[in-house]
């Protein structure tokens, strides 16, 4: 781990802010690197005077927002039945993606439409996968890019923040970083569940 966290150093350091927007799109799009091993590595440089705190957040969120565009039109010109097919791919099981997981982010995003697009950036296994929901139903481009941005500048700044204040702490910054992961993740589920509660209601109520 420390030599991942050493090589992420000399990455950022080396390409400075563009290897964040680089790895960023790459966590965004089909291919499952963790956003955790990017930003903050990036946001413990800045707090050592080596790179800009903002510039790092703004990269960060950048980088989300072409990933997710990227699988957006992609579901949106290949369609719902090719990209399930290519999920049952040798190379899709190789990228740890598989159709399931698909169909948990579809099936998150037919319940709640737009908003499902902000909390399942906050929702690890569906974050990367959010995207394709919402390019099958073809979901308006600035809505999609709207509530993306929400999510994903939410948890690029708490990954900023917990890489300055920890980064040079990997055992705490690890730490951290799984307890605020579950703390979103409980959020976000508690959000779905109050939002089924009230839809399932709304039906109930007689029509005046």
């Amino acid at each position: 781990m420390h030599e991942l966290i050493d090589l992420l150093l000399a990455f950022s350091s080396n390409l400075g802010y563009t290897g964040i927007i680089l790895l960023m799109a790459v966590e965004s799009s089909f291919i499952p690197f963790p956003s955790e091993i990017v930003v903050p590595p990036a946001a413990y440089l800045a707090s050592q005077g080596e790179m800009d705190i903002f510039l790092v957040i703004l990269s960060g969120i950048s980088g989300s927002l072409i990933g997710a565009t990227l699988n957006y039109f992609l579901a949106m010109w290949l369609g719902r039945k090719v990209i399930y097919s290519l999920s049952r791919t040798r190379i899709a099981r190789m990228l740890l993606i598989n159709e399931a997981q698909i169909k948990k982010s579809e099936d998150l995003f037919l319940k709640f439409g737009n908003l499902s697009t902000f909390w399942g950036r906050l929702i690890p296994a569906v974050r990367q996968l959010i995207s394709l929901p919402a390019g099958f139903s073809k979901m308006p481009f600035k809505n999609f890019i709207f509530f993306t941005f929400l999510g994903s500048g939410l948890w690029t700044v708490i990954l900023a923040v917990l890489g300055y204040v920890f980064g040079a702490n990997q055992e705490a910054l690890r730490q951290y970083y799984k307890e605020i992961s579950v703390i979103f993740g409980a959020i976000a589920i508690g959000v779905i569940i109050l939002m089924v509660m009230k839809k399932n209601k709304n039906k109930a109520l007689p029509p005046s």
